[in-house]
């Protein structure tokens, strides 16, 4: 009889990162101050974990209100409309003991793609108030007009203001939750 274990995110321990092309020579870093996760594992393994991942889009936050405006608008993520984007795996496959492939489906603005994200496992723990604890960090990249961000301008030189590509980098911290 196998036993599933149900872990949820610790979003305060937790960090959902990401990094964009700024005018061809510089990088802006951007996070989602509002998300939640799940990871239901088989038995005492993270092989095969089912993950769900959502983020509340009108949490980003560069740290440039006006800058963070913008990407609530419908020239990127158009938040009124579509308040959330979602992961959904598919596959949490080991690769060695601290390395991870997971695959899964994004969707943004309605518009779901399949990726794939490299995970570094920390490992489990018991925290000193008894709890069981696991740490992830997940890093990929994803075509932001792939999803439906078109917007963009062009530089006198050529090159775009914001890069198509988006890099992933996310800390992540489950607390096992049964």
């Amino acid at each position: 009889m196998s036993t599933q274990k149900t872990w949820t995110i610790d979003t305060v321990h937790s960090e959902i990162q990401f990094r964009a092309r700024h005018m061809v020579v510089s990088n802006v870093t951007g996070k989602f101050d509002s998300f939640e996760s799940t990871a239901v594992t088989p038995e005492d393994t993270m092989e095969g974990a089912e993950i769900t991942f959502s983020a509340d889009v009108a949490s980003v936050n560069t740290g440039s209100e006006q800058r963070d405006n913008h990407l609530k608008s419908d020239d990127f993520f158009n938040a009124e409309k579509f308040p959330k984007l979602t992961f959904k795996s598919d596959r949490f496959e080991k690769i060695s003991e601290e390395s991870y492939r997971l695959t899964g489906q994004l969707t943004i603005r309605d518009v779901t793609k399949p990726i794939t994200l490299e995970v570094e496992y920390g490992g489990v723990i018991k925290d000193p108030y008894g709890n069981q604890r696991s740490g992830f960090t997940v890093n990929g990249k994803v075509s932001r007009k792939a999803f439906g961000l078109q917007w963009n301008a062009l530089m006198e030189s050529g090159g775009a203001v914001v890069g198509d590509e988006i890099k992933i980098n996310c800390h992540v911290e489950y607390v096992l939750s049964e």
